[in-house]
């Protein structure tokens, strides 16, 4: 609320939320804000709202990592993971920098389905979210809301 009292346009916000919740569900685990602040960056959206958006869908970013994997495995006809969930924490622990390297081709497809998700769900977002912030401007506007 506090960013549409400092000017930020409706529509912007919506793109600046929009690419932080796409952004936070990407399956590279722990890159989420520094991607995000690239991104928005680059494209001069609004940092904050960006970072809002990222956090926000944080559990959604483990929810939806075997989930990016196992798609990326069937687009691209990989065989699964050869380790379990147990197993590969054990591995990430002891070994990370020989598990990234054996689970890179997984990651690496996971992206690009990932990437594809993006390409459909961020406009979707930014086009569902526009007019529900214009609103809330709106009301604000009037003093039906109040922003401390």
């Amino acid at each position: 609320m506090g960013l549409l009292r400092t000017g930020a346009s409706p529509k912007r916000l919506a793109w600046s939320l929009a690419l932080g919740l796409v952004v936070g569900v990407n399956p590279l685990l722990g890159s989420t804000t520094l991607v995000a602040l690239a991104l928005a960056s680059a494209l001069r959206l609004n940092l904050v709202a960006s970072q809002v958006g990222n956090h926000a869908v944080y559990p959604l970013e483990w929810l939806l990592f075997p989930v990016f994997i196992k798609v990326g495995s069937l687009a691209f006809g990989t065989p699964g993971i050869p380790l379990g969930g147990k197993a590969l924490l054990n591995q990430v622990t002891r070994h990370p920098w020989d598990t990234t390297r054996l689970l890179w081709m997984w990651e690496w497809h996971a992206l690009i389905v990932w990437a594809g998700f993006a390409a459909v769900v961020m406009p979707l977002l930014a086009i569902g979210l526009c007019p529900v912030l214009a609103k809330m401007k709106q009301r604000m506007k009037r003093g039906d809301v109040a922003v401390e």
